[in-house]
């Protein structure tokens, strides 16, 4: 009994998001019992392209190609500002393509290795701030592209956009904070032009390129899915039987939790959009403060909740669009991602926390107060 307890707390722990989610459409379903409607709730094409992106990343992940590329940089790399700016913009420009969270996975322990080599030292100083420097850097990079985020993925599919239009709305905030950053680095690592000896080896994985080759084509596939060429269901499809024939195992990568997270969030909305007053008051409340409401929601419910929740009450989905994504900025827990950082952090240096935290919030919140201040001048 105790430890039936104690497995159910440390997963709602674990996926508090998740457990949010589910918790809301449980309550909503006695408000608004169960019938033919609750099928419409479900974006089902936008689960299947996430399930099939999440997939193929895992595979590419699994081979180990990003971290082969990063390593490669890096040895080219001889000072302690060099090494920064590449960890900073490989977070930066990997992000757009194998989203955020999976950026962070793959260069933050890296990062700990790299300065651990630099020497205990140079951990010890140097670890908070180039952690932050690559959370803000995946987070805000992987605003350009509709497949950078789960948010922006769910987000292009109800906005109707052609993804060339949903770059250019990306565009002016994403060059802005890659200048941002880039000044940041500078000033953060004034002087650090030093040597450093760090040599890193090549990956301990074998790379199998008949598998990198098929990943490659189901990614392609996955993209052109996105741009509304191949039917979601197709690709759904031939990815789940690709996988199931040469890597099955591959499967139990997959973050299943984020997809229930987005049943639970769809049944919540649509129940709730059925009870007008209710759908009166928040679009009411939402009307003309798309982007800001979609910023604030974001600071205590993390941006992928809030545009699922906003997205229900509103059709201005390129408000909400900038909106989630600036919004990923701030707390802790406004970009769900930037909880896997502070847990290497932690991880590493229990000490560090609270340093990081502060360093953390600082650095962000001035970030989001700049690019808020850029959105005003262009509206």
């Amino acid at each position: 009994m105790i430890g039936g307890i104690k497995k159910i707390g440390e997963f709602v722990r674990k996926e508090t998001v998740l457990t949010v989610a589910l918790l809301l459409a449980v309550i909503s379903a006695f408000i608004v019992p169960p019938d033919s409607a609750y099928v419409d709730y479900i974006d089902f094409r936008t689960l299947a392209i996430l399930f099939c992106l999440m997939t193929v990343v895992a595979g590419f992940s699994q081979q180990g190609m990003f971290g082969i590329i990063a390593k490669s940089m890096i040895n080219r790399m001889g000072s302690l500002r060099a090494v920064t700016f590449v960890l900073t913009f490989m977070c930066f420009f990997f992000s757009m393509f194998i989203t955020n969270d999976v950026s962070l996975i793959t260069f933050v322990p890296m990062t700990l290795t790299v300065l651990g080599m630099a020497g205990e030292e140079v951990l010890a100083r140097w670890m908070v701030p180039v952690i932050t420097l690559q959370t803000i850097a995946a987070n805000l990079g992987s605003m350009l592209t509709p497949i950078g985020n789960p948010q922006n993925l769910y987000l292009y599919g109800l906005a109707g956009i052609s993804a060339g239009r949903f770059v250019l709305l990306m565009l002016p905030y994403t060059v802005a904070s890659a200048a941002l950053l880039v000044i940041c680095v500078i000033v953060c690592m004034k002087g650090k032009n030093r040597q450093l000896e760090i040599r890193l080896s090549g990956s301990d994985i074998q790379v199998n390129r008949k598998l990198v080759g098929i990943y490659s084509i189901l990614f392609v596939l996955s993209l052109l899915t996105v741009a509304r060429i191949v039917p979601y269901w197709v690709t759904f499809a031939v990815v789940l039987v690709v996988v199931l024939i040469c890597q099955r195992r591959l499967l139990l990568k997959v973050d299943y939790s984020l997809i229930f997270t987005f049943v639970g969030f769809f049944v919540f909305i649509g129940n709730m959009g059925r009870i007008e007053e209710f759908r009166t008051f928040v679009e009411s409340v939402l009307g003309g403060h798309e982007m800001i409401t979609s910023v604030l929601a974001s600071q205590v419910i993390s941006n992928v909740p809030a545009a699922v929740l906003l997205s229900g009450f509103t059709d201005k989905y390129t408000d909400l669009i900038v909106g989630t994504n600036l919004g990923g900025l701030g707390t802790l827990i406004a970009s769900m991602a930037s909880l896997i950082s502070f847990k290497y952090v932690a991880r590493q240096d229990k000490g560090a926390r609270g340093r990081y935290l502060a360093y953390f919030t600082f650095a962000n919140v001035l970030f989001l107060v700049v690019l808020i201040c850029m959105w005003k001048i262009i509206f």
